[in-house]
C-alpha cells in the first residue's frame, strides 16, 4: 500500500504488489500521525483563515455565497455561520456537528450569546459587534468550569465577517474547537480573553465597546431625563344652570316596559 499525500483519497492508494526489503523500509520517509491528528485547534484555525482569505480576491470581505463545505472540510465540524438580527445580536443559521454536541440540542435559529454564560454575554455581544461593524476579525478563548458529570472544558473561538447579497456585513463564519469531554449538555462557556484583528496585516482595529443600545441604557441610568412638574391651567368656570328642580323634574318623563319585559305581578299603568 503506498501512502500519497495529505489530499489523496484511500480509494485511490492501490497495493501494487511490489515487495519491499526491510532496508528499503527503514530508509523510507517517517510519517508523524500527529501531523494528520483532526483536533489540533491552531492548525483548524489557521485553515479557517487561510480559506477566508483566498475567498476575498481582492475585496475587504467575502461573501456568504462564497462559502462552501468543500473548501473547510478538515474545520467543517466547528464550522457555523451567523446572522445579525440586531446590534450586538445573531442567531445561528448553520451549525457543525462539535456546536450540536456541546449544546446538546440542534442550534439552528438559537442566539449567538447562548453559549455563553450570563456574565460574559456582555463582552461577547460587544466582541461580535465590533466584526460586524468594523469589519474585522475576532478571537476568543472561553472556558466551562467544571461542574456535576460536567468536566472542565476550553475552547478556542473564531469570527471571520462576512456579506450578505446585499453588500452589507450582516453575516460571520466562525468556528469553535473544544478541547475536553464534553460531558452533560448544554455546555456554556466564560469569555476569559479575546483580540480583534485586522482584515488585513497592518490595517487598524476598533476595540470591542458597549453596544450602542446599551450604552443609552446606562446614560438614562445615570442621568436620568429630569421629569417636569405637571402644570394645571386654570379652566374657564362652568355656567351657572338658569333652571330650577323643578322644571328640570317637569321633563322627566314615564317610559312603560313591553309585555315581555315587564317583571311579574307589575301592575300595568
Amino acid at each position: 500500500m503506498r501512502i500519497g499525500d495529505e489530499d489523496t483519497a484511500l480509494s485511490e492508494c492501490q497495493n501494487d504488489g511490489t515487495s519491499h526489503s526491510p532496508l528499503a523500509d527503514r530508509k523510507a520517509q517517517v510519517l508523524h500521525l500527529a501531523d494528520f491528528n483532526p483536533m489540533q485547534p491552531a492548525r483548524i484555525l489557521a485553515d479557517m483563515r487561510a480559506y477566508w482569505d483566498s475567498l476575498r480576491r481582492g475585496r475587504g470581505v467575502p461573501a456568504r455565497s462564497d462559502v462552501q463545505p468543500q473548501g473547510i472540510r478538515r474545520a467543517l465540524d466547528h464550522a457555523f455561520i451567523l446572522e445579525r438580527i440586531a446590534p450586538g445580536a445573531a442567531r445561528f443559521r448553520l451549525a457543525g456537528q462539535q456546536l450540536i454536541d456541546l449544546m446538546g440540542m440542534e442550534v439552528r435559529g438559537m442566539a449567538f450569546c447562548s453559549l455563553a454564560n450570563t456574565s460574559s454575554r456582555g463582552r461577547l455581544s460587544d466582541v461580535l459587534e465590533s466584526v460586524f461593524r468594523a469589519p474585522q476579525l475576532a478571537q476568543m478563548t472561553l472556558r466551562s468550569p467544571a461542574d456535576y458529570a460536567r468536566p472542565e472544558l476550553n475552547a478556542q473561538m473564531l469570527l471571520l465577517p462576512l456579506s450578505s447579497d446585499l453588500g452589507d456585513v450582516t453575516r460571520a463564519l466562525g468556528c469553535i474547537i473544544a478541547e475536553g469531554q464534553i460531558g452533560v449538555a448544554p455546555r456554556r462557556f466564560d469569555l476569559i480573553g479575546d483580540e480583534v484583528l485586522p482584515i488585513i496585516d497592518g490595517g487598524k482595529t476598533v476595540a470591542p465597546t458597549a453596544s450602542a443600545f446599551d450604552a443609552d441604557r446606562r446614560a438614562s441610568r445615570r442621568d436620568p431625563a429630569p421629569v417636569k412638574p405637571l402644570t394645571l391651567t386654570a379652566s374657564e368656570p362652568s355656567p351657572a344652570r338658569t333652571d330650577s328642580p323643578e322644571s328640570r323634574r317637569a321633563r322627566f318623563r314615564v317610559i312603560p316596559l313591553p309585555e315581555a319585559t315587564r317583571p311579574t305581578g307589575a301592575s300595568k299603568t
